[in-house]
Parts: structure tokens; sequence; C-alpha cells
């Protein structure tokens, strides 16, 4: 039977993370708001702690965007930043806003900026962070319209990719295709359970600052 350490990297990534992952999806932020018991203002300020994780993300990923180890996995269509910019802007204009940022998400930024000069470790953060989006965050984006009659300043949640499944899957052959040592390897394995940690750390904080 195949192991993590002897699986495809997409496969080994999956079964690594999954107990981070079902434990950051059960955060109760994220459930009370995908379940309508939370507010319009929580995806904001959900989306506020999302902007400077991206701006640090594609930050380290230009920086060393044409290591083979990460180079093809990066899409343009993928970033996030600009998106996230706009949909904060327009919730403003709607009188919805935040200006906090939780402790969780100043330390999310600061392991991103520390993996600047490591592109196997940023495998890790780019897998869960974009096949995320690409995935729960399409729910995400589903639930809070139904739930809170949010129609403008989602954009986040939009993706210039016509066939997402197509994409993920190809996504995932080329995850399987780097150019990796076992070193790297593990780096990549270890940086992608951190990532879903520090996004559960971001809801508990967000629901200790008493965000719903």
């Amino acid at each position: 039977m195949e192991t993590i350490i002897s699986a495809p990297l997409s496969r080994a990534l999956h079964d690594s993370t999954m107990a981070a992952h079902e434990q950051a999806e059960n955060a109760s932020f994220i459930t009370r708001l995908m379940n309508g018991e939370g507010t319009p203002e929580g995806l904001v300020a959900l989306l506020r702690q999302s902007l400077p994780v991206y701006e640090a993300l594609e930050d380290a990923c230009r920086g060393v965007g044409t290591d083979p180890r990460l180079s093809a996995i990066l899409d343009p269509r993928l970033d996030r930043t600009d998106a996230l910019r706009a949909d904060l802007e327009s919730h403003r204009a709607q009188g919805r806003s935040c200006d906090i940022l939780v402790p969780a998400t100043e330390a999310y930024v600061a392991e991103l900026r520390a993996c600047a000069t490591d592109p196997a470790a940023l495998i890790g953060h780019h897998y869960v962070r974009y096949l995320g989006d690409l995935s729960g965050g399409q729910i995400i984006r589903t639930m809070v319209r139904r739930h809170y009659g949010i129609e403008t300043g989602l954009s986040f949640y939009d993706f210039d990719i016509a066939k997402p499944k197509v994409y993920k899957d190809d996504y995932r052959a080329a995850l399987d295709a780097l150019p990796l040592s076992e070193a790297d390897r593990g780096s990549a394995l270890a940086a992608a359970t951190r990532a879903f940690e520090l996004n559960h750390q971001v809801f508990l904080d967000l629901e200790a600052q008493g965000i719903r």
C-alpha cells in the first residue's frame, strides 16, 4: 500500500494535511459563517486577514518564480491580491470594513516571508491556498450569497479558469512532476500542514475578537 513517503506529491500533500485541514474547516468561526449564523462583517474581516497573506505569498513566489522546483505550478490567473483589494474597497463603499489584523495573520505573513528563499516550502503554502480557493472557496461564495444576500465584493472567489476541475487535475499532475529532493518534499509537506494550522489560528483569533 502506498505511503505518504512514496506517494505522488499531490496525494502526499492531501493525506499528510488531512487532520489539520479538518480542524481548520470545522472551526466555529467558519462553520457559523457558512451556516448563516455569522454576519457580512465576518466575511469582510476574513477577507481583510487574507490580503496581507496573499501579498506575502505572491511576493515570495515572484521572487523565486524561475526556480524549477516551483515554476510549473505558478500561474498569474491564481493571484488574488488585486481581487482582495477591490473586494475590500467594494465592501467599504457599502459601509462594511475591518481594520483589525489578528495575531495569527501577522504570524502567517511572517512565516511566508521566511519562506521567500525556500521554493519547496512555498509549494506547500501555494497548494493549500489556491487549491482551497478553487474548492472550498467556491462553496464559501455560494453560502454567503445565499445567507447574507451579498452579490458584490466577492471577486476573490472568481477565477479566469473555464474548467476548475480540469485545472485542479492539471495542477496536481504538475505537483507530481516537480523535480524535488527528499528534503524538498519534506519541506513542502511540513509547510502545507503549517498553512492549515495558521488558517485555523486565524479563525480562532477572529472568534476571540468577537467577530462573527
